[in-house]
């Protein structure tokens, strides 16, 4: 199946205010026509729909069944942090930006959330071990690197999202004092799971599948703002991967 990932999708119950926060706490510009509803940030977008259902879940956690963030590469992550926080931004992860072993990733990244509740993520590479995509650019931040969202099982989400053209590129069981303050959960391990889609660079997808500690159970309906969506080309429909998660197939 021949894929294009148009963008992410995030549910809000007031587009002005969440077009607000993306373009003050994250520099996000708005697309070329002008509309609030589509935001950019470098090549990548995301697209506010209106939310008809349910707040997003309380408690809430880095596990969480319907978990879906956006991670969001910048030059300097004191920076970023500071300037998302000054805006509104709850965090997750616990004493700030962590840095991650080498086994992780090796990049330093601080887990947030917006005021309506959606995950995000801001993540710093190390020098001499940024991608191609994101070298030789200005700004403090510079684009999303991936979506990534909580499964059960890594391989029948795997199995599915390769019916898409996704493909694995990288694997690695993150673990550790740095990922516990990440995640603000008690000593997590998490097996995470890079995907992407042929010629495509970013954003990719990331399967977070948490041994412990287990996620915890629960349902989500289309209209809710804990309903973020992935954007894809293809045939006009609105689909749940194996997990529940949404995402949107559209020509």
């Amino acid at each position: 199946m021949n894929t294009v990932l148009h963008g992410v999708a995030l549910m809000t119950r007031d587009i002005a205010s969440c077009a607000a926060f993306y373009r003050q706490a994250l520099d996000f510009t708005l697309d070329a026509s002008g509309d609030l509803r589509t935001l950019r940030l470098g090549a990548q977008r995301i697209v506010l729909t209106p939310a008809t259902g349910a707040a997003y879940p309380e408690p809430r956690a880095s596990n969480d069944p319907w978990f879906q963030h956006l991670a969001i590469v910048v030059t300097d992550i004191a920076a970023a942090y500071a300037q998302a926080m000054a805006q509104g931004a709850t965090a997750i992860s616990t004493g700030g930006p962590q840095h991650l072993p080498a086994s992780s990733g090796g990049v330093t990244a601080w887990k947030f959330r917006d005021p309506e509740g959606h995950p995000l993520e801001l993540l710093q590479f190390p020098p001499d071990g940024t991608p191609a995509r994101w070298q030789g650019q200005s700004g403090l931040f510079l684009g999303i690197d991936h979506t990534a969202i909580v499964v059960s099982d890594t391989a029948a989400s795997e199995a599915f999202y390769g019916t898409l053209g996704f493909r694995r590129t990288a694997q690695t069981h993150n673990h550790g004092p740095a990922q516990t303050a990440l995640d603000g959960l008690a000593t997590p391990h998490v097996l995470v799971t890079a995907l992407a889609l042929p010629g495509e660079a970013a954003p990719h997808v990331e399967l977070l599948d948490y041994f412990t500690p287990p996620p915890r159970s629960g349902t989500w309906d289309a209209g809710d703002v804990a309903a973020t969506r992935m954007i894809f080309a293809g045939s006009s429909c609105l689909a749940r991967d194996p997990d529940g998660h949404y995402i949107n197939l559209r020509d």
